[in-house]
């Protein structure tokens, strides 16, 4: 049996159609559909229920993915130490982070790396979804949190901090009153964030107006005057169109985590990247 096979079941499995199967593996729709069949085939196993809704494991297919998800780690074990044994400052370097993160943090870390190490090209993924070091989803991440696995290096690189934002010609809100003010907030339905909740209870009588999970979308609603925002400091120091008010208490600032997973710890391309991060970040 192929590891490619079993990555397309995998892939199936985890998605719930071809499509998104596809789209995850770069691979066509078609060739999807054809290696799933020719896998089922072989094995002379139904491995999933073709229903309206998508792809919905059989018995018998529930009964392999621990089997299939062993195989995978093993194949991205080898693939990881294979990477990690690599010498040249060439390929492809995957950095994933927060939104925000990557549009005002690494710019000058990436920028510094991209000049000094040309025949590098760099992939920055960014959004609210942790991509798995494991799988190669990324090489280097970046979180507000720890990561729980124990086969990561990771380092906790810097306290960010976080300041209280309005649009430039508002007035100041009443500090710990809020009344006649409104609030951009974070989404929380993914967790909890310290700096929102610490807004909400410094200006009691503002009402919220907006949430999102998106720190730009935050400042830039900001700057359009909606409302009073609680950013990282990178974000609203850069914006000109919003201003930092000066409170008598900071929002709580949060750690910044740098990881990769330790068999890439050899990878020259990674080390380099690191160096240059942890010069240009770490406090």
């Amino acid at each position: 049996m192929e590891w490619s096979d079993v990555r397309i079941f995998l892939a199936v499995a985890r998605t719930g159609t071809l499509g998104a199967a596809a789209r995850m593996l770069h691979l066509s729709h078609p060739t999807i559909g054809r290696r799933l069949r020719a896998l089922e085939e072989s094995t002379g196993q139904v491995l999933f229920q073709r229903t309206a809704d998508g792809f919905i494991l059989t018995e018998e297919g529930t009964a392999v993915v621990s089997l299939a998800e062993q195989m995978e780690e093993s194949a991205l074990a080898m693939e990881r130490r294979l990477a990690g044994g690599e010498q040249k400052l060439e390929g492809t370097l995957k950095v994933s982070s927060a939104d925000w993160f990557g549009a005002y943090v690494l710019p000058a870390v990436i920028a510094e790396y991209s000049l000094a190490y040309p025949l590098v090209e760099i992939e920055v993924l960014t959004g609210t979804r942790l991509f798995n070091l494991a799988q190669r989803e990324a090489d280097v991440a970046f979180r507000i949190v720890p990561f729980e696995s124990p086969d990561i290096v990771q380092r906790r690189l810097i306290h960010m901090r976080y300041g209280v934002y309005v649009a430039t010609a508002s007035t100041d809100p009443l500090d710990g009153d809020g009344t006649g003010n409104r609030l951009i907030a974070m989404d929380t339905s993914t967790g909890a964030f310290p700096d929102i909740d610490w807004l909400k209870k410094r200006f009691p009588n503002a009402s919220v107006v907006l949430q999102s999970n998106n720190r730009n979308v935050q400042a830039q609603m900001c700057a359009r005057g909606l409302g009073i925002a609680v950013l990282p400091r990178p974000v609203g120091d850069q914006i000109k169109a919003i201003r930092r008010l000066d409170l008598t208490e900071d929002p709580p600032h949060r750690e910044i985590w740098m990881g990769y997973h330790r068999d890439l710890r050899r990878l020259h391309r990674l080390r380099a990247f690191v160096d240059i991060a942890i010069k240009h970040l770490a406090s």
